[in-house]
């Protein structure tokens, strides 16, 4: 080889340094390049008979400063973060509503109780009824409202899920895209060289992707990359994307479920298998938080309302009528709120159920109802019930009617094997509540019953005022006017005078001890030592206007036990609400921004190897441009020696 053959060779490698050191300072800003460099070789050298003589240099290669295990690790934090961040900002949204000491539940249930207070302070007084049905009012518009924001919630993410798959489809299709065009461009150049710039464009285009949901990718022989999401579904396999798509849960409606098309046929993913991105995120929010405050939310209400229905339909109003339902819980079925029990939402499973009925499932124990929804299922074995919280089996292989965490569940009329239901107890127990009565004079303040002992009475004997047990109908006889007499000291009969039924003809007495009696739905305490002949009276309260036995008894539920297996007070039970929600956003708060500070030192790491520095790349501006100087000068020292090499033969 000459020494010009050698001359240009080098000038022609020190012009690919020039060039790809001016493609690194350009793209310096690009999203996703990787910095570039030329692997440049020696020439095969030519023996002679002095040796070896080199025969200039060549670029064998253009090389992108690329590193999986760092590219990796950074993805791997950056869909972690992204699945932190939108998780946060839903369940932000959650925190400050619930938190918000104006606008949450606790202060409307605190002046719902000062009505029922002021109601047993001054039972005939119609401005504090109507300070107690204002604050009824308030305290459910209250409930509506925030339920209604949860609802609102539930359907912004519904929004979201449906424009994150959307956005996964055009990445996917791009990268499925870019996975053809690298696989022509490396063909073309026969000796498999990398086309680095498209390289780095789909490797930002699955960085992108994995912001939204977690990928895996594996790569082929023709450089391609296969993407995989959730548990192995193939997004992109070669030049060809596949369509993921947003679809109502066959087991519940109202909320999306996230499938990927396959030969026409959409396969739903399960629940949980989409983890990372802010597609993840959503999806975590939604089955870990979203769910079950608001089925604490609906618990509360729904608790609030029967335990206090419970006891108000065990008074008298100012009209001398037995109490009535003041609160109503719809249940999902339509049913008239004016319900013993209310009822559970019941969701047939669209995909498995054919022409089956739905069971009837009622609140029969508000104290045991759990915050988590229910999975009821049938096959050949029987019934099955399952608690989605904790997977918890309830029953299995059973048959109807059962009994599991306060719920009564009563078969359908038809029904085939493989049927499931989702069983949803307090989802709307918040939407659903309402004040049921509106008139003042409804409100049961009193006790529908009345004891005395008679004027004649000569002996020490007392009887309490008495209280009523259940109310009617269980209790028809509940107003009938019943006669104690005491044959002698230590034994007494028990008559209905209204029925004129003997109800007990001689009851053993112990003047040390007394006796507590119970009939026709109510109960009373005897004490003391009556005489024979002494005789006392259970019956109707006639005229019972300020009377607040009942209204003391609706007070005192504020402060007792009734909720979460009989553990937490109403407000125990939104504090609950409150404090898990609160607790929740903190910890994702601090993870999130753990994890922020995480993709920040990946990045640097990742960039010091692959990004481009300026100062480096000025060093290796002047390196080249020296070399090509060199290089030329070399060609003018070969044509000066040409030029006496021609003069010669002159």
């Amino acid at each position: 080889m000459s020494t010009f053959s050698i001359g240009v060779s080098a000038l022609s490698t020190a012009q690919a340094g020039l060039l790809t050191t001016e493609h690194n300072i350009s793209n310096v800003n690009t999203a996703g390049f990787h910095r570039q460099e030329i692997v440049q070789s020696t020439n095969i050298p030519q023996y002679t008979g002095i040796g070896f003589l080199g025969q200039g240099v060549h670029v064998d290669t253009v090389k992108r400063i690329y590193s999986q295990m760092l590219d990796g690790q950074l993805m791997q934090a950056q869909t972690q973060s992204s699945q932190l961040e939108s998780y946060y900002a839903q369940i932000k949204q959650l925190d400050n509503m619930l938190a918000d000491p104006s606008a949450g539940v606790s202060p409307a249930l605190q002046e719902f109780f000062n009505g029922v207070h002021d109601v047993a302070t001054s039972p005939a007084s119609i401005p504090s009824r109507q300070a107690m049905l204002s604050g009824a009012q308030t305290m459910v518009a209250r409930f509506q409202a925030i339920n209604q924001r949860f609802t609102e919630i539930r359907d912004g993410v519904n929004s979201e899920v449906r424009s994150s798959v959307g956005v996964v489809n055009s990445y996917a299709q791009q990268i499925a895209n870019l996975n053809q065009q690298i696989g022509i461009a490396q063909g073309a150049a026969g000796s498999q060289q990398p086309a680095n710039d498209l390289l780095d464009q789909r490797d930002q285009l699955i960085g992108e992707l994995n912001k939204i949901i977690k990928v895996s990718t594996v790569k082929q022989n023709d450089g391609s990359l296969n993407v995989f999401i959730g548990n192995g579904q193939t997004l992109v396999l070669g030049a060809q994307s596949f369509t993921m798509g947003a679809a109502p849960s066959l087991e519940d409606p109202e909320r999306l479920d996230v499938g990927v098309s396959y030969g026409g046929s959409t396969i739903l993913l399960p629940k949980g298998s989409l983890t990372g991105g802010t597609l993840g995120g959503l999806l975590a929010f939604r089955d870990e938080t979203l769910d079950s405050a608001q089925n604490a939310l609906g618990r509360t209400a729904i608790g609030l309302a029967q335990t206090f229905n419970d006891q108000h339909r065990l008074g008298m109003d100012l009209q001398g009528q037995p109490g009535g339902y003041f609160f109503n819980v719809t249940g999902s079925t339509g049913v008239s709120g004016q319900n013993a029990v209310p009822y559970a939402k019941v969701v047939p499973n669209t995909n498995n159920n054919a022409a089956s009925g739905n069971p009837t499932v009622t609140l029969s124990n508000v104290a045991s109802v759990t915050t988590s929804d229910y999975r009821l299922s049938y096959s050949a074995a029987g019934y099955s019930l399952t608690r989605l919280s904790d997977n918890a089996s309830l029953f299995s292989g059973a048959a109807l009617p059962q009994t599991a965490d306060g719920l009564s569940i009563v078969a359908p009329g038809v029904v085939t094997a493989g049927d499931s239901w989702l069983l949803q107890p307090t989802r709307n127990g918040a939407r659903d509540i309402g004040v049921a009565i509106s008139d003042t004079a409804k409100i049961a303040a009193a006790a529908p019953i009345m004891t005395s002992a008679t004027l004649g009475n000569i002996g020490s004997g007392t009887i309490s005022a008495g209280s009523v047990n259940l109310p009617p109908p269980p209790n028809a006889n509940l107003l009938d006017n019943v006669r104690i007499a005491f044959i002698d000291a230590t034994h007494f009969s028990v008559t209905d005078n209204t029925t004129s039924t003997v109800l007990a003809a001689s009851v053993v007495y112990n003047p040390v001890s007394g006796a507590t009696l119970t009939y026709n739905g109510w109960t009373t305490q005897l004490n003391g030592t009556p005489a024979t002949g002494d005789t006392f009276i259970v019956g109707t309260n006639a005229g019972g206007v300020s009377d607040n036995r009942n209204s003391l008894l609706l007070a005192g539920l504020q402060t007792q036990n009734t909720l979460a297996g009989g553990t937490t007070t109403y407000q125990g039970a939104y504090s609950q609400l409150v404090s898990f929600v609160g607790n929740k956003t903190r910890e994702v708060e601090v993870t999130a921004k753990a994890q922020t500070n995480l993709v920040s030192q990946t990045q640097q790491a990742q960039q010091a190897m692959s990004g481009v520095n300026l100062d480096e790349e000025a060093a290796n501006l002047m390196r080249y441009q020296q070399a090509y100087q060199a290089a030329g000068k070399m060609l003018q020292i070969s044509t000066s020696l040409f030029d006496v090499l021609l003069g010669l033969g002159k």
